[in-house]
C-alpha cells in the first residue's frame, strides 16, 4: 500500500483507527466525517485513506454472485466502517444507487457501460446521491447550516443539485463556466431554485474550481460559513465511483482481463476505478481517454505534469486544464511514474476525431455515443492499434446520455436523440442564475453577503 516512516507511540495512539490523510502532508490525518465535511484539507491537499484494505476473502472469491447494491455496500464498508454501522451503509446505498448500469456489446471485444440511467442522466448521479445521503447522516448532529460549493464543467452540478434539492440545513452553490455547458446541462443547473443557487462565471471550469479551492482557504469565508465541497476533491464523491468498476469487472466470466477506457477530465472517475482495483477486484488496467486537454496523457509519456489553461471542446465535462485528482493518483502509487504506467495508459483526441468516432460507431452499430463516450471509444481503438495482440475485453464508459448533447449529436449524426422524461421536465422552466466575472473577490463578497 503506502510506504510511510514508522509512527511514534504517541502517533500510534492518535492514529489507532483508520483515518484519512492529506496528499500534501501524510502526517495530517482526520476521521471520515471531518474529511467529508471539510472537503479539502487545510493545506490544500486532498484526502485519501491511510490504508486501502482488500475486500473480504469471501467477496473476492465470488464477487459475481453479488448484486450491484450488495457489492457497493462491501466497497463502501472499506471506507465507512469506523463512522457508520453496516446497516446504515446498506440504507445509504439502497437509497442512492437504485438505477441500472447496462453493459452494451458493440463488437466482440468492445462494450459500452451506460452510466446515465440515474435521475440526471449522467454518471455523476452515483457520487451526488451517495454523498448527499452520507452528509445528511453526519449533519444530524450539526446545528449550523452547511453550504456546499461545487464547480462544474457540465454534469457534476446537476447531479449534486438533484441529490441535495430541498434538503433542510443545506445550501448548494454551483459555479459553472458561461456558454461552456450544453443547453440541457445549464437548464438542469439553473431551474431548481429553493436551496440550489447557480453562479454563471465568465471564464473556464478552472476558474470555477479555483474559486471553490480559494474559498476553503479564506479565513473570512470560513468564519462566516460552514462549507464543504461536492466536487471530486471530496472523498465522498469518489467512493461510489468505485461501485460500477467493481460490479462490471466482477461479472467477467472469462480469463481475459478487463480494461476500462475512462473519459477523463478531473480524474475523479478514474481514481474510483483505482480504488476498486486496489480493493482486489480483477481489473487489467485503465485507459485515460482525454480530449485536447491532455495534461495527464502527456505526463504519462514524458513524466512532466504541466497544467495549462483549459481548452473548450465538444466533450465539455473533460475541459480541465489542471486536474485535481492527479494528486491522488500520484499518491496511490507513491509518486512513482513507472508504477502508474503499469496500470494506466493515456491518449488525447481532437474534436474532429471525436465526431468521426461518433459517426463510425453509429454507421456500424446504430449505437449513439455522446462526445465523452466517443472519446472513451477512441481510447480503445488507439490502444488496440498499439497492442494488436491484446486479448483483453475493453469497456468504454458512456458517462452521459446523448440527449444532453443533442445539438452535437444532430450536427454529427443528423438525428435527434430521444430525450428522457427527466430531461424534458427542465427544458420548460425558467433559468435563474447570477452572472459573475472570473474574479474571486466578487465571489467572496457574494458568499460573505449570505
Amino acid at each position: 500500500m503506502f510506504t510511510r516512516r514508522p509512527l511514534t507511540k504517541k502517533e500510534e495512539k492518535l492514529f489507532s483507527m483508520p483515518q484519512f490523510y492529506s496528499t500534501q502532508n501524510p502526517q495530517h490525518r482526520v476521521d471520515l466525517q471531518t474529511a467529508v465535511l471539510q472537503g479539502l484539507a487545510p493545506d490544500n491537499g486532498l484526502y485519501l485513506p491511510t490504508e486501502l484494505a482488500l475486500l473480504p476473502t469471501a467477496v473476492l472469491q465470488s464477487p459475481s454472485s453479488l448484486s450491484l447494491q450488495e457489492l457497493a455496500v462491501e466497497m463502501s464498508w472499506l471506507f465507512l466502517k469506523d463512522a457508520l454501522s453496516k446497516s446504515q451503509v446498506e440504507d445509504i446505498v439502497q437509497d442512492a444507487i437504485n438505477f441500472s448500469i447496462p453493459l452494451i456489446s458493440l463488437q466482440k471485444n468492445i462494450s459500452v457501460l451506460e452510466l446515465f440511467h440515474g435521475p440526471t442522466c449522467a454518471f455523476k448521479d452515483f457520487g451526488g446521491r451517495f454523498m448527499s445521503r452520507l452528509l445528511k447522516h453526519f449533519l444530524r448532529q450539526q446545528k449550523k447550516e452547511l453550504t456546499i460549493l461545487v464547480a462544474t464543467s457540465g454534469d457534476t452540478g446537476s447531479a449534486v443539485a438533484n441529490g441535495f434539492y430541498c434538503v433542510d440545513g443545506i445550501r448548494v452553490i454551483i459555479l459553472y463556466p458561461s456558454k461552456k455547458v450544453s443547453h440541457i446541462q445549464e437548464q438542469q443547473l439553473t431551474t431548481l431554485g429553493n436551496n440550489i443557487h447557480a453562479i454563471e462565471v465568465q471564464g473556464t471550469f478552472d476558474d470555477c474550481q479555483n474559486f471553490v479551492k480559494k474559498a476553503f482557504l479564506d479565513t473570512a469565508i470560513q468564519q462566516h460559513l460552514n462549507t464543504t465541497s461536492a466536487n471530486s476533491i471530496n472523498i465522498a464523491r469518489l467512493i461510489p465511483q468505485s461501485f460500477y468498476y467493481a460490479y462490471t469487472a466482477a461479472q467477467n466470466k472469462s480469463t481475459n482481463p478487463i480494461v476500462f477506457s475512462v473519459p477523463s477530465g478531473n480524474y475523479g472517475n478514474l481514481t474510483g476505478g483505482l480504488f476498486a482495483k486496489k480493493a482486489g477486484i480483477k481489473i487489467g488496467g485503465f485507459i485515460a481517454a482525454s480530449n485536447e486537454n491532455d495534461i495527464v496523457p502527456r505526463y504519462l509519456e514524458n513524466g512532466i505534469f504541466s497544467p495549462q489553461q483549459s481548452i473548450t471542446t465538444i466533450s465539455n465535462a473533460m475541459d480541465v486544464g489542471n486536474p485535481s485528482n492527479f494528486d491522488r493518483i500520484e499518491n496511490l502509487y507513491d509518486k512513482q511514474l513507472n508504477k502508474i504506467k503499469n496500470d494506466i495508459v493515456g491518449y488525447g483526441f481532437s474534436d474532429d476525431a471525436t465526431k468521426q468516432a461518433m459517426k463510425k460507431v453509429y454507421e456500424q452499430t446504430q449505437y449513439v455515443l455522446d462526445p465523452h463516450g466517443a472519446v472513451a471509444y477512441l481510447g480503445v481503438e488507439k490502444f488496440l492499434q498499439q497492442n494488436p495482440s491484446s486479448n483483453a475485453h475493453f469497456i468504454a464508459l458512456e458517462t452521459a446520455h446523448p440527449a444532453k448533447f443533442g445539438d452535437i449529436v444532430k450536427d454529427v449524426l443528423g438525428i435527434e436523440p430521444n430525450i428522457p422524461e427527466q430531461l424534458k421536465s427542465c427544458l420548460a422552466k425558467q433559468k435563474v442564475s447570477t452572472l459573475m466575472k472570473a474574479d474571486f473577490e466578487q465571489f467572496k463578497n457574494y458568499l460573505l453577503a449570505l
